[in-house]
C-alpha cells in the first residue's frame, strides 16, 4: 500500500470518528434540555429483557405506563431523568436494570401563533423555536399587522405572563434577546 493510500485511509477514518462525536454531543444535549410533553410518543426498552420494550404514549395529565413500573409521570422530565425513575421502579424486579428511552414523536411541543399572520394556528416545534422562526412557519405576518405590538402569552405556575416582542427592532438588528426560544403551550399573539 501506498503512503498516501494510508494517509488518505486514516483521514477517512478520523474524519468519520469526528462526526460520530459530534452526533453523540447533539444527542445529549437533546437528551438533558427537551423535556417530555404530554402527547410525545417514547420508545422504553431494558437491556437485556425483550419482553419490555414497548413505546409508549405520555397521557395528558402527563403520565405514562410501563411494564413493572406502573405509572410514571413523564411530563416534565428529561429522557435522562425519565431512564433513571424507571431504573429506580424496576430494581425491585431486575437487578442493575439499563434503561433506554427515546423519543419518536415530539408531538406534545406545541405553541400556538395567532392573530394578524398568514396561517394562524398550532405549531408542532420538533426543536427549539424562537419567536421570529414561530412567526415564519405560520406564513409571516399580513400588511395589517402591529409588528411592534406582539405578545408572547406563557403560563407558569397557574399564572398568564404577556412578554412584549417588536419585530421592528428585530429587523434593525437591535434588541436581540427579546426574540426568546419559545416553549411549549407558548402563544403567539399578533395583533
Amino acid at each position: 500500500m501506498h503512503k498516501s493510500s494510508n494517509a488518505y485511509l486514516i483521514l477517512t477514518l478520523v474524519f468519520a470518528l469526528c462526526l460520530q462525536i459530534a452526533h453523540a454531543e447533539d444527542t445529549v444535549t437533546v437528551s438533558d434540555t427537551y423535556k417530555i410533553q404530554p402527547g410525545d410518543v417514547l420508545e422504553i426498552s431494558v437491556w437485556k429483557e425483550e419482553n419490555l420494550l414497548k413505546q409508549v404514549l405520555v397521557r395528558p395529565d402527563g403520565g405514562m405506563s410501563f411494564p413493572l413500573a406502573g405509572n410514571v409521570q413523564a411530563a416534565g422530565k428529561s429522557v435522562v431523568e425519565l431512564q433513571s425513575l424507571i431504573e429506580q421502579k424496576l430494581t425491585k424486579y431486575i437487578p442493575d436494570p439499563v434503561v433506554t428511552v427515546s423519543t419518536q414523536q415530539l408531538s406534545g411541543n406545541k405553541l400556538y401563533v395567532i392573530g394578524k399572520v398568514a396561517q394562524s394556528g398550532e405549531v408542532i416545534a420538533n426543536r427549539n423555536m424562537d419567536v421570529v422562526q414561530a412567526l415564519s412557519v405560520a406564513g409571516g405576518m399580513t400588511p395589517y399587522a402591529a409588528a411592534n405590538k406582539i405578545k408572547i402569552l406563557r403560563r407558569a405556575n397557574g399564572k398568564l405572563t404577556a412578554i412584549p416582542f417588536k419585530y421592528g427592532e428585530i429587523e434593525k438588528g437591535e434588541n436581540l434577546q427579546q426574540n426568546i426560544i419559545l416553549q411549549s403551550g407558548d402563544v403567539v399573539l399578533v395583533p
